[in-house]
């Protein structure tokens, strides 16, 4: 039986101590390593072992029981949090890690939304139950209130597959059948047992374990139970399909794409496809890999629940699945920041932006964009650390030496009123009209689309193309040409001519329509905040919530428990992000300060940041709100974007 599983948690909670041990007593590692030491097996490469700290999702394998089980140890500081919700994607099983002295903090938070939405059964370990100040009984009563009131501990309630009454009846509580079992004939070992199981997998119930990564205790003990409760049924006989959760090159600048086999099997020299019917790639394996480590071993073929490293591809991105699944995963954990890449003028351009295509196909939340305007390679992060680590990595591995510029705020734009747009364009031998009904939507929902053009009108390939167009790329709002989102596109009609009509004159006419009905829009700009829970002591709230209003954030009353105080609300990011030092000091580290990605939302200085971008709308390479027409002659006619509406060949009836 193939068992993917994930090992989660804040930064510092023991994560890759507890791993080390779960390798060694699995025979898969002779001797444990150390964070501390800097010779843990899995944090292998020269960065993580500086910093003491995780940053890539590597993985190693081990057999246990009748299963093998792929581990894959993610990071956990909040900077290389898409390369955790990236692995996220393959898992069979999550397990999280909470220190018992700190509890639960902001990523454990983050970790456990992100496996709630992807539905993976979870398993709770409270670590550091050796050192002083470890409560087992407060984190696990805040595991209930903060996640879940079907956590369960297993730690004494769990032994040799035998339950305990409070656990029999625990789960009795969750499961009709058993709740009639139980009161008509008693307890019945394997019935319990078949529907714990069951009820893990379904996210009924999410067994709790305890002990110290460091002094190796519980550990082998908590494994056990944890692959008692554990199964998976994957089916090797069906098409094949699998999952892109990880690419790397290697120090000879192989292109290495990690796979989750979600069904069938996979061969050496067998052939994949990619793209659609208009564009169709094939791609043949030529090696496949199964690592443990920074070791691997070749294989021929693979089965279902296995992830597999394959060479000789080159088309498919993080986030694709291929064979039978079609659909690419969207991601939570984005940047909301950005910096420029400052290098020396000697070296090429295109060799410095290579090396960046590079680091973005192994981390597409890079977004690295190059603006010809200014010359200048622009990536996206998500804070101070990975600029650091990614310094780092250019000169290991590219040999430049780097620096990045500040980093600032990601903006984003959208609007309050609905238009319509129009779009036209049409110079000598060319031909296409678009009219787009642009509307505001719920916050946080990107851009949808919704086709509401009659074929009479324009013809279903038309209207595809349009539509393609309209997610083909990121586009630019009129305030900051920060990214255009939360808006509904609808397509009302459009026109087309059989003879003059070529490949791009719909992308021109549709990138038209959205720019002229931004123009009359009301347009407003939009920032990142923080949702954010603050527990301090009651003679500390005061300064708290002066700060949060002085910050702009927003707060509900606050909470009194014992002693303490506790504040949550939201509060924007740019004002925020270099808070956490200023808490930490005035409350003497006895404070607690959780801070989540809360979405974007009003920013709270518009006009000031509108000013200090100076973006000029109509002075943007990419885009143009006029429209163009052909008069007699060939002549062509600009038509501004307060006069098109009037010019169109196909007025609306919608």
């Amino acid at each position: 039986m193939n068992k993917t599983i994930g090992i989660l948690a804040h930064v510092d909670a023991g994560k890759t101590t507890f791993s080390e041990q779960l390798l060694y007593h699995t025979n898969s590692i002779k001797e444990r390593g150390r964070v501390d030491h800097q010779n843990a097996f899995l944090d292998n490469h020269e960065i993580e072992r500086e910093r003491g700290i995780t940053v890539f999702s590597d993985q190693a394998r081990f057999k246990f029981g009748n299963s093998v089980y792929y581990l894959i140890d993610t990071p956990g500081h909040i900077d290389f949090s898409p390369e955790m919700e990236r692995a996220i994607q393959v898992l069979d099983y999550a397990i999280i890690l909470i220190s018992a002295i700190e509890g639960i903090e902001g990523h454990t938070e983050t970790v456990w939304k992100l496996l709630k939405k992807h539905n993976i059964p979870t398993f709770f370990f409270i670590n550091k139950t050796d050192r002083q100040g470890a409560d087992i009984e407060r984190v696990l009563s805040d595991i209930k209130s903060h996640f879940t009131t079907d956590a369960c501990d297993i730690t004494s309630s769990f032994q040799q597959e035998e339950m305990t009454e409070s656990l029999i009846e625990f789960l009795a509580e969750r499961d009709e059948t058993l709740l009639e079992t139980y009161l008509n004939n008693g307890y019945d070992k394997q019935l319990w047992l078949d529907s714990f199981k069951n009820m893990i997998n379904e996210n009924k119930v999410f067994p709790v374990g305890s002990g110290s990564a460091l002094q190796d205790i519980g550990i082998k003990e908590f494994f056990t139970k944890f692959d008692q409760l554990t199964e998976t049924n994957y089916d090797n006989h069906a098409p094949f399909s699998g999952y892109v959760y990880k690419i790397r090159y290697d120090q000879n600048n192989t292109r290495i794409t990690y796979i989750k086999i979600l069904s069938g099997s996979l061969r050496v020299r067998d052939q994949l496809n990619f793209g659609d019917s208009n564009h169709l790639i094939q791609e043949k394996i030529t090696q496949m890999r199964i690592y443990h480590g920074e070791t691997f071993e070749q294989i021929d073929e693979a089965e279902a629940g296995q992830i597999v490293a394959l060479i000789g591809l080159s088309t498919p991105k993080i986030g694709d699945c291929v064979g039978e699944l079609k659909q690419t995963s969207t991601f939570e954990m984005v940047p909301i920041l950005k910096s420029k890449v400052n290098f020396d003028s000697s070296i090429p351009t295109k060799d410095m932006l290579a090396c960046f295509r590079i680091l973005e196909a192994e981390d597409p939340s890079l977004q690295v964009v190059w603006e010809e305007k200014f010359q200048q390679i622009n990536i996206h992060v998500m804070g101070k650390i990975q600029l650091e680590v990614l310094e780092k990595i250019v000169e290991e591995r590219f040999n430049y030496q780097i620096s990045f510029e500040k980093p600032e705020i990601i903006y984003q734009e959208t609007i309050n009123t609905t238009v319509t747009g129009y779009g036209h364009f049409e110079p000598w031998k060319h031909y296409a009209e678009v009219h787009l009904k642009i509307e505001p939507a719920k916050r946080g929902s990107g851009i949808t689309f919704e086709n509401l053009c009659h074929p009479n009108d324009l013809s279903i390939g038309n209207q595809n193309l349009i539509r393609k167009h309209i997610f083909e790329r990121h586009h630019h709002g009129i305030l900051t040409g920060s990214t255009l989102t939360d808006v509904k596109i609808s397509l009302l009609t459009g026109r087309a001519h059989n003879q003059h009509t070529k490949g791009g004159d719909f992308r021109e006419a549709t990138f038209r329509a959205l720019r002229q009905g931004l123009e009359q829009a009301e347009n407003v700009l939009l920032e990142p905040y923080y949702d954010f829970t603050i527990k301090v002591d009651l003679d500390k709230i005061g300064r708290v919530m002066a700060d949060i209003q002085q910050a702009h954030g927003t707060f509900s009353p606050a909470e009194t428990v014992g002693d303490k105080a506790i504040l949550t609300g939201s509060v924007p990011v740019a004002t925020f992000i270099d808070y956490q030092q200023i808490f930490m000091s005035y409350t003497h580290g006895k404070g607690i300060l959780i801070l989540k990605y809360g979405g974007y939302d009003l920013c709270h200085n518009s006009e000031e940041v509108i000013q200090r971008i100076n973006y000029q709308k109509d002075a943007d390479p990419e885009y143009s709100s006029s429209s163009i027409f052909v008069a007699k002659g060939g002549k062509t006619n600009v038509i501004p974007w307060y006069e098109a509406k009037a010019a169109m060949h196909a007025l609306s009836k919608n």
